[in-house]
């Protein structure tokens, strides 16, 4: 494919749109490895990428996520303040919402690794994921700012549960939310803010491993391109989460999850 520094450009994009679009990002990867011989990018520019979107998210959410951590640092001396300060219940959903995705990611690492080389378990994460974006015409309207302790702990669920190829992260979370009663626009910013402590934890696992500073200006010219189509990729997302319109996205996983099983189907 070209130069070096476009095929690195390719990985960017596609790291910025399918990290926060509700289409699963793991399901095109491990999907275009099936199909393409696509290999996985090499290390360091897998943690710059992944950096590059990790900024993306910060960019975008930076008002709630200032008052999140202003107000959850404030609530440590005085836990009242994670009740009583919108800051404070942001970070409380965050902090819940965090352990079951820990405890359900950690436990089915080794599991979800196997399952990204099976085109059935694939195909089955994108019709899951559509079922998921559909359900979201039906909703109700939501009216609360946070949810519940309980519905933030389902909503960490639906974000581990995510790690599985072809269900999309972006996609469950907001649609807990939305299930849960909680604004459109809001689900959309604690989806983001609930992505925040996972995907950072994912970047210091990787980052742990990286030896030397092979690459590291090509990676960080990718994680440059991932960063900006990450951020319209957010502001497009935002827009068709709070005109009601998620359920679209389902128009795309829907014939590429079919596609995905008649391939597994098929296959000897």
């Amino acid at each position: 494919m070209g130069s070096p520094a476009g095929e690195i450009a390719l990985y960017g994009v596609v790291q910025g749109l399918t990290e926060f679009l509700p289409v699963s990002s793991s399901g095109h990867l491990a999907l275009a490895q099936m199909l393409a011989g696509v290999k996985d990018p090499s290390l360091t520019l897998s943690v710059m990428m992944h950096a590059g979107t990790l900024g993306a998210t910060i960019v975008m959410v930076r008002r709630r996520l200032g008052q999140a951590v202003y107000d959850g640092l404030r609530a440590v001396a005085k836990p009242s303040r994670f009740l009583s300060t919108a800051g404070g219940r942001d970070a409380l959903v965050v902090v819940l919402a965090s352990i079951p995705t820990a405890i359900i990611g950690l436990a089915m690492r080794d599991t979800v690794e196997r399952w990204s080389a099976s085109a059935t378990i694939i195909g089955v994460g994108f019709l899951t994921t559509a079922v998921l974006l559909s359900s979201t015409f039906f909703a109700p309207v939501g009216e609360r700012e946070t949810p519940s302790w309980r519905g933030a702990l389902l909503i960490g669920v639906a974000q581990a549960v995510a790690i599985v190829p072809g269900i999309s992260r972006s996609g469950s979370t907001i649609c807990a939310a939305l299930w849960l009663g909680v604004k459109a626009e809001r689900s959309f910013e604690l989806s983001m803010l609930i992505s925040l402590p996972a995907v950072l934890g994912a970047v210091l696992l990787e980052a742990r491993h990286l030896e030397g500073m092979s690459g590291l200006g090509l990676a960080a010219f990718g994680a440059s391109v991932a960063f900006v189509v990450g951020l319209i990729a957010l502001w497009f997302l935002r827009r068709v989460v709070t005109k009601g319109r998620l359920g679209w996205f389902a128009l795309w996983v829907v014939p590429v999850g079919v596609a995905t099983l008649a391939m597994a189907w098929a296959m000897p």
